[in-house]
């Protein structure tokens, strides 16, 4: 016999013997005319032939592989090591997501928008609604400690309320949500 059998070939490139078959079956051992494994011409055609990201399981992980002079495997391992980083953080997020943690922006911002413009609608009628009631309350007042009879204006009143919360409102326009 020239070369190995399987198992002497299975011992000498760490493989196991159903993987070495599997390489017979796929034609990436060489043999001799005997019928036995040439070691040398196996190993190599198995590097050519075997896709680097097996190659680096059978090894044992990305610390076996050799570094520096290794032609593209160096590439496909950071590509590789890439695309499981983003698959990973789809998944979180996806997570995230379903547990209600991340919302969408533009619902967000649709949100925020809506409510800054009740907030709004409700303080422009605010000055309409509270202006008789605030006169009164200030006559009485009024009346209660200079003790003369005093008589305030529902409409004037609402005209400095309603001056005031305008002013106040364009102030607060100038605010800008980002959620960036």
């Amino acid at each position: 016999m020239n070369g190995m059998s399987e198992r002497e070939y299975s011992s000498h490139s760490g493989l196991s013997r159903g993987a070495v078959q599997n390489a017979k079956r796929g034609g990436r051992l060489v043999f001799y005319a005997d019928g036995s494994i040439n070691a040398a011409a196996s190993d190599v055609r198995r590097t050519e032939m075997t896709d680097p990201d097996q190659q680096r399981r059978s090894l044992g992980g990305d610390a076996a592989l050799p570094t520096g002079s290794s032609g593209g495997t160096d590439s496909y391992l950071k590509a590789r090591t890439a695309l499981t980083v983003y698959q990973a953080q789809e998944r979180q997020l996806a997570i995230q997501k379903k547990k209600g943690m991340l919302v969408d922006r533009a619902r967000a911002e649709a949100l925020v928008f809506r409510l800054a413009r009740q907030e709004r609608d409700v303080w422009v009628t605010w000055p309409a609604r509270v202006a008789a009631l605030m006169a009164a309350q200030l006559a009485a007042e009024v009346e209660k400690t200079s003790g003369k009879p005093v008589m305030i204006e529902a409409a004037i009143m609402q005209r400095v309320l309603d001056a005031h919360v305008r002013a106040q409102l364009e102030a607060l326009a100038d605010l800008r949500v980002s959620l960036g």
